[in-house]
């Protein structure tokens, strides 16, 4: 495994004052280093039956789509909302730096469908939760989430639903 945090490039109060953005760009274009955080990234799920993976606009659309491939699953996004044509379902959620809502197409599950949700990153888990309502509330089985990056210092793993495993990849 590479050194892949060499790639996180740190951005300082963006997208506000005092929030230190974690910009995931370089780690995309090195092709080497993308691949194999993709398949760090499925590796604990590849025996755990995913059926679905749901990604978080924005950029957990491009670690998704990309995980769902290795995983043989289909991909579902979770948008902002006024990007899915109706009926959706939504759900509202506190950043660190404010609020949000996030929707999905309302038949965009199963009820009963394996499903891994996964961002590029965990800060004050709001967004994590309110992906996880909207899945469980559409009556599929979340099995769990992976994020590439996981800020500790902001206890957003206190926010996810501790009987689900949880992985991230780097902590800063």
């Amino acid at each position: 495994m590479s050194d892949w945090s060499r790639l996180i490039r740190a951005v300082p109060d963006f997208p506000s004052d005092g929030v230190t953005f974690r910009d995931v760009m370089p780690l995309l274009a090195d092709a080497q280093a993308f691949a194999e955080c993709v398949a760090a990234l499925a590796a604990p799920w590849r025996a755990a039956g995913v059926q679905a993976v749901c990604g978080i606009e924005a950029r957990g659309f491009i670690f998704g789509a990309v995980l769902a491939q290795a995983l043989q699953a289909g991909f579902v996004p979770l948008r902002k909302p006024g990007k899915l044509p109706p009926p959706v379902v939504s759900v509202g959620y506190q950043l660190e730096y404010g609020s949000d809502r996030l929707q999905v197409q309302r038949d965009a599950l199963r009820p009963g469908e394996r499903v891994l949700l996964v961002d590029d990153v965990l800060a004050t888990g709001g967004t994590l939760a309110a992906a996880a309502s909207l899945i469980e509330g559409l009556g599929a089985e979340l099995i769990g989430a992976g994020v590439v990056i996981e800020l500790p210092a902001l206890q957003g793993r206190s926010r996810w639903p501790l009987e689900r495993p949880l992985h991230s990849l780097l902590r800063f």
